[in-house]
């Protein structure tokens, strides 16, 4: 079982950065590759970005390649999404989520076993 608490989110204006926070209980978060989705409303979740148990691998959506960055602290159970150059279409809601690792990192939501709470991020043009 993982639990996952999101932080971080709030309002930026457009060409500002955030960065979010998920961290973990329980002791096997090192086990788990780990992803950040986002929902914005009317909309379904998307895939942000994921990374690999170790964190030396990571995949990212084309919309948010280059401007965004996710990363993990195995020691502090925590993983990061450092968000910048951000733009209103980043408007959402963001959550993390947790996979077992199976080898390959998971794009699609139903890959992930556990999820946070959600923090909203707006992005004021």
């Amino acid at each position: 079982q993982v639990q996952l608490v999101e932080s971080g989110g709030g309002l930026v204006q457009a060409g500002g950065s955030l960065r979010l926070s998920c961290a973990a209980s329980g002791r096997t978060f090192s086990s788990y590759n780990m992803g950040w989705f986002r929902q914005a409303p009317g909309k379904e979740r998307e895939f942000v970005a994921c990374i690999s148990t170790s964190g030396f691998s990571t995949h990212y959506a084309d919309s948010v390649k280059g401007r965004f960055t996710i990363s993990r602290d195995n020691s502090q159970n925590t993983v990061y999404l450092q968000m910048n150059s951000l733009k209103p279409e980043d408007t959402a809601v963001y959550y993390c989520a947790a996979a077992p690792d199976r080898g390959i990192l998971a794009v699609t939501p139903g890959r992930y076993d556990y999820w946070g709470q959600g923090t909203q991020v707006t992005v004021s043009s």
